[in-house]
């Protein structure tokens, strides 16, 4: 994926110093960065490498001063680390949106039903009678068990697990492990004293 300066000013909210049609495609760590990467400043101590980085752009805070002239086009917003990690959380999900199809291998029964532009990860299982609402992404290693709905535009994260009858809504995000439907923890106290 290609983003210029210009549209990541918009993303952080910033202020260009350059040519806003400089492009990245990746991110790099400023002393480490090579052309086509995007980087960022926030940590004093880096500040030297402002100067030799061959990062394309660099996202600074709007206070810094700059002691020479930089090779990268510059955006200089607010808070340097909050925009750097604005813009990661953006790039994650515009990746996740992107993702669609079945990856093998996967066992997805014959009475399913999925939406669609579903994504299901591999190593998934996906029992009978399952409902899976359209843009909703089910990464590797999940299991979702008979009977069970999910709504539209979801995110199950790998390794999780849906038991039976379980009903999901739209715009549901389950994290990475993540247990639904399995008996609740707990101690209930009996008369006699025990749980």
């Amino acid at each position: 994926m290609q983003f210029t300066a210009g549209q990541i000013s918009i993303i952080v909210n910033g202020k260009i110093e350059g040519n806003a049609e400089t492009a990245v495609t990746s991110f790099g760590k400023i002393e480490e960065a090579e052309n086509g990467q995007l980087t960022f400043l926030a940590n004093p101590k880096y500040e030297e490498y402002l100067y030799t980085t061959n990062a394309s752009i660099a996202i600074v805070n709007e206070t810094y001063e700059l002691r020479q002239p930089v090779k990268p086009t510059l955006i200089r917003v607010t808070d340097a680390y909050s925009a750097f990690a604005q813009l990661l959380s953006k790039y994650q999900e515009i990746v996740t949106q992107q993702m669609k199809g079945i990856q093998q291998p996967s066992f997805i029964s014959d009475s399913a039903k999925l939406g669609e532009d579903v994504f299901v990860g591999a190593f998934s299982y996906i029992g009978e009678n399952v409902k899976v609402g359209k843009h909703t992404k089910i990464f590797p290693n999940s299991f979702i068990g008979d009977n069970v709905t999910i709504g539209n535009d979801c995110i199950i994260h790998p390794g999780v697990k849906i038991y039976h009858d379980c009903v999901l809504y739209n715009h549901v995000i389950i994290h990475a492990g993540t247990v639904i439907g399995s008996d609740g923890f707990g101690f209930a106290p009996q008369a006699d004293g025990s749980f």
